[in-house]
């Protein structure tokens, strides 16, 4: 059995970690508050480009765009969002393995990487893929951040290097629920328009034009969503697993406080033992 004074140095120790984990779980909620406005702020605009590129691809009819252009998936590429830090209970192993699953057994020679965030960059550098591009996701990620992923998106598959690209990210439902999920950035299949929407539209220029304008944005738009969206995520993870973390601790303490508590009663009933065996033996 351990020492009272033992089991008073871990109760001064946990104590400490129950202060950086409560102080974590504070930090994490302010920044999930602000990360949730974002992605809540993000959604009715990408909504809005859905419903423009679907009433475009309507009235254009058939087009020929580089960004639309089906090929037999031989290489591909795969936009793997993770987060900037750890400490964020199973959220990072869930998006890897995710990222893992998806991959499946094609050959390491045909799968190119755009990573996000250092515990991707972290996760596949030690996996025989070549990553591509990789960025670091500051606190508040704009259009300008994206564009470093973006570009190299479309160049890639503009130029035939790779046959399709898929974006991996967790999806935001709650602080307590984030699922990573899979969406097949390029090739963009044209968006179907509403069917109660009225499709007598007059467009200047063309729609054709107008839609062949739109597909870069609307691809900034899919990745800029996806990122605002992993944020809020990560921070939601974060604060649920330093709450449990945090809960733990005080549990911890209260076990280790009754531990120290029989210790020390077990140490003042030795010496009160040993105080009257040697008062016994002086008689």
């Amino acid at each position: 059995m351990a020492s009272a004074r033992d089991v008073k140095r871990r109760i001064r120790t946990v104590k400490n970690i129950e202060k950086i984990t409560s102080a974590m779980k504070m930090v994490a909620a302010a920044r999930l508050r602000k990360a949730q406005e974002r992605a809540e702020a993000a959604r009715p605009y990408a909504e809005k480009m859905h419903e423009v590129m679907g009433n475009l691809a309507r009235s254009a009819g058939e087009i020929e765009h580089p960004l639309l252009e089906v090929r037999e998936e031989r290489n591909v590429a795969y936009v793997v969002i993770g987060a900037e830090r750890g400490l964020a209970g199973s959220y990072n192993g869930n998006v890897m393995n995710k990222a893992v699953h998806e991959i499946g057994k094609r050959d390491p020679e045909e799968v190119k990487l755009l990573l996000v965030g250092r515990k991707a960059v972290a996760f596949f550098r030690k996996r025989p893929y070549q990553i591509t591009a990789s960025m670091e996701m500051g606190t508040g990620v704009t259009f300008t951040d994206i564009r470093k992923i973006t570009t190299k998106v479309r160049s890639l598959f503009e130029s035939g290097e790779v046959d399709a690209v898929y974006l991996i990210y967790a999806k935001f439902y709650s602080a307590m629920r984030q699922e990573p999920v899979s969406v097949r950035l390029l090739p963009m299949a044209a968006p179907e328009a509403n069917a109660e929407t009225p499709a007598d539209f007059m467009f200047e220029p063309n729609a054709g034009e107008l839609l062949a304008t739109l597909l870069p944005k609307y691809v900034d738009t899919e990745v800029y969503q996806s990122l605002v969206e992993s944020q809020a995520s990560e921070h939601g993870a974060r604060m649920s697993a330093m709450s449990a973390a945090t809960k733990n601790a005080g549990e911890m303490i209260d076990n280790l406080t009754l531990v120290y508590n029989k210790a020390r009663q077990a140490a003042i009933t030795k010496e009160i033992t040993e105080i009257v065996g040697g008062a016994e033996a002086l008689k």
